[in-house]
């Protein structure tokens, strides 16, 4: 008998060579500016047969926004885990975000731009990763400055996110440089934050 090899696990699946060709299509053209023929061109297969792996367009761009959810929320959790000083481990937090933009800058313009147009149920699924994701950042920010009220925590929290993710594409400096320069704006914003209640409106 002759043996079958084995996959190469280095190798991605034809789910994933779809789902990354969808996010760059959908990163460029728009979500509504892509058709299933359009993503299957860009694997090599008829758009049709994209069927035998997705159901519709609408479960592909829920798989990969919540796809990215998990690998985040995963990733930070891991983080948090596996050190106990909670300064480094903020570090460590901006390296990772920092690190998942640069490498992945179609799925963080999909994250930005397509949450509306997720179903109802794929739209609370990534809402939901996303809150303890959000929760994650602020626990470790309470525990490094321990002065800074949770609000304002959670607030620059969030700040940072947009920073980081609002730069994925800049040419400017190379990816090493760029990362650098990420995590020391980061850093700073979430260490030298206003640490006053902020007053409501």
């Amino acid at each position: 008998m002759v043996p079958v090899p084995l996959a190469d696990p280095s190798k991605p699946s034809r789910r994933d060579q779809i789902l990354a060709a969808a996010a760059e299509l959908f990163a460029r053209h728009g979500f509504h500016g892509v058709g299933i023929d359009d993503i299957g061109s860009a694997v090599g297969i008829s758009g049709p047969a994209l069927y035998r792996h997705f159901r519709s367009k609408d479960a592909m761009l829920g798989e990969m926004l919540t796809s990215i959810s998990e690998v985040l929320l995963g990733g930070g959790q891991a983080r948090v885990a596996a050190v106990a000083d909670p300064d480094v481990t903020l570090g460590e937090l901006v390296r990772f975000h920092v690190d998942f933009a640069l490498d992945n800058p179609a799925l963080i313009t999909v994250q930005e731009r397509n949450l509306g147009n997720l179903t109802d149920p794929d739209r609370r699924k990534v809402r939901a990763l996303q809150r303890r994701y959000v929760e994650t950042w602020v626990e470790v920010i309470v525990a490094a400055v321990p002065a800074l009220p949770e609000p304002t925590a959670r607030a620059a929290a969030h700040a940072v996110f947009g920073l980081i993710n609002s730069t994925p594409h800049s040419r400017h400096l190379d990816r090493d440089q760029m990362a650098d320069l990420l995590c020391s704006m980061a850093r700073a914003a979430l260490v030298h934050a206003p640490q006053s209640q902020p007053v409501p409106r």
